[in-house]
């Protein structure tokens, strides 16, 4: 087995609990925003996602994110989607994200322009996203692009892929393809229904997913009912406990609050689930409350990754 080449394989490669989480980068040519979000990050996650035009709208490039999260002195995690880019401009932004300090990757579909703010726009889709992780995988691994092409140095990406595991009719088998064409880790969308996951866990761990790939559960903790309601009706595969919600909205403005502790329960669980390898905390623009909920479940301060591969 190679050495580890990120932070984040290394303490995955050693049976710790990781935690990831993300930062977004702006709507403007600004990049304080992303140096704010990243600083309030240290110390707090083994590794940061840096998003690639969410919700298909235009926001500053990740490579840029990359290089703020690494200047903070986080290990960055480049999230690129297929949606936007051809295979040259993939390769392209696979090797620039490397020599700005990202070590991991977290290949996207993208969500589709029906839902940003360029719904006139053609998406590219040159190549899938079984394709994307090949690709990072050629390039670590055979030292090449696919033209032939040696490269020395060459990016040896850590490659994450998404799962949706609480859709309401579950295919594991969209995962193992991930996972056959070179994954190695798995972020899930966003979960408040521990008791389903605890049987999504069953089924991956009776298919050998968690032997195969890290599996890291995303969570988010909620603000009020409405929020929760808005998720609920316009997130895939994300489902808010009704009696989650009315907690939420008795609880006025202690809501945040108890979204908090909800959350912080949900990672405590998860911590006791046979194969899941860490979890992903998403602020949904508040960093202050990711360190609230890492901090209560007991998740800081992180453990130092010793790497073994430049």
């Amino acid at each position: 087995m190679s050495p580890a080449g990120s932070g984040l394989e290394a303490l995955v490669r050693a049976g710790k609990f990781c935690v990831t989480s993300e930062v977004v980068p702006p709507r403007s040519a600004d990049p304080s925003p992303l140096d704010q979000q990243a600083r309030e990050l240290v110390g707090y996650a083994d590794a940061v996602n840096v998003t690639d035009n969410p919700v298909a709208s235009a926001h500053m490039s990740p490579l840029a994110g990359v290089a703020a999260v690494a200047r903070a002195g986080l290990e960055p995690t480049v999230q690129l989607t297929v949606r936007d880019r051809n295979r040259l401009a993939l390769a392209g932004d696979l090797l620039g994200a490397w020599a700005l300090g990202a070590r991991n990757l977290f290949a996207l579909t993208g969500d589709p322009l029906s839902v940003g703010d360029a719904p006139a726009a053609l998406a590219v889709h040159d190549i899938s996203v079984l394709d994307l992780v090949s690709l990072a995988r050629m390039l670590r691994d055979e030292r090449r692009l696919p033209s032939g092409q040696e490269l020395d140095p060459a990016p040896a990406y850590f490659v994450g892929v998404s799962d949706t595991p609480l859709v309401e009719v579950y295919d594991p088998r969209r995962l193992e393809a991930k996972l056959d064409a070179g994954a190695d880790f798995v972020i899930t969308q966003i979960t408040y229904d521990l008791e389903a996951i605890v049987a999504w866990a069953d089924v991956i761990r009776g298919r050998g997913i968690p032997e195969r790939a890290a599996v890291l559960v995303g969570v988010a903790p909620l603000r009020g009912g409405g929020q929760a309601r808005y998720m609920n009706e316009h997130l895939p595969g994300v489902s808010v406990p009704e009696g989650l919600i009315a907690a939420l909205e008795a609880a006025g403005p202690e809501s945040e609050a108890v979204g908090t502790a909800q959350c912080v329960e949900i990672v405590a669980g998860l911590r006791e689930i046979p194969g899941i390898s860490g979890v992903h905390v998403m602020g949904l623009g508040r960093e202050t409350v990711v360190r609230h909920v890492i901090e209560g479940a007991g998740l800081f301060p992180r453990p130092i990754a010793v790497l073994g591969r430049a």
